[in-house]
């Protein structure tokens, strides 16, 4: 099911000193003909999905882990 998956979505990782953060992407971006255009949609794209994340009980229960 995972090869199913990772056929349909090109998937990209992005690397901090801080974070690894595994993407697989839905949306697609060649629709968009203008490589600018294009990149500026997908971090725009980013930036809401983070802080739609960031208002999640997800969120919470990931920053828990933390706790002592």
């Amino acid at each position: 099911m995972d090869d199913f998956l990772d056929s349909l979505y090109p998937e990209l990782t992005l690397e901090t000193d801080d974070i690894i953060m595994s993407i697989a992407v839905k949306k697609d971006y060649s629709k968009i003909q203008d490589f600018d255009k294009r990149k500026e949609e997908f971090i725009k794209d980013l930036n809401e999905f983070i802080q739609e994340f960031s208002e999640t009980p997800e969120s919470d229960d990931f920053m828990k882990y933390f706790d002592d």
